[in-house]
C-alpha cells in the first residue's frame, strides 16, 4: 500500500529532472540564457546540478518500491 505514493513521487522527480535537463541542453545549445539576470555559468551549473540531483532522487524512491 505504501509503495503507491513512492511510484508517484519517483516517476514525478524523474519526469521533472529529465525535463529540466533536455530543457538546460536545449538553452546551452542555442546560446540562450538559462536564467535572465544571472550568470550565463552560474545557471546552467545550477540548473544542471538539480536536474541531475531529481533524477537520481527519483530512481532512488523507484528503487525502493
Amino acid at each position: 500500500m505504501e509503495s503507491g505514493p513512492a511510484v508517484f513521487a519517483g516517476t514525478a522527480f524523474v519526469l521533472f529532472g529529465a525535463a529540466l535537463l533536455l530543457w538546460t541542453g536545449a538553452r546551452v545549445l542555442h546560446r540562450a540564457p538559462v536564467a535572465y539576470r544571472v550568470s550565463p555559468a552560474v545557471s546552467t551549473a545550477l540548473a544542471t546540478v538539480f536536474g541531475v540531483l531529481f533524477l537520481v532522487l527519483g530512481v532512488w524512491c523507484l528503487g525502493r518500491v
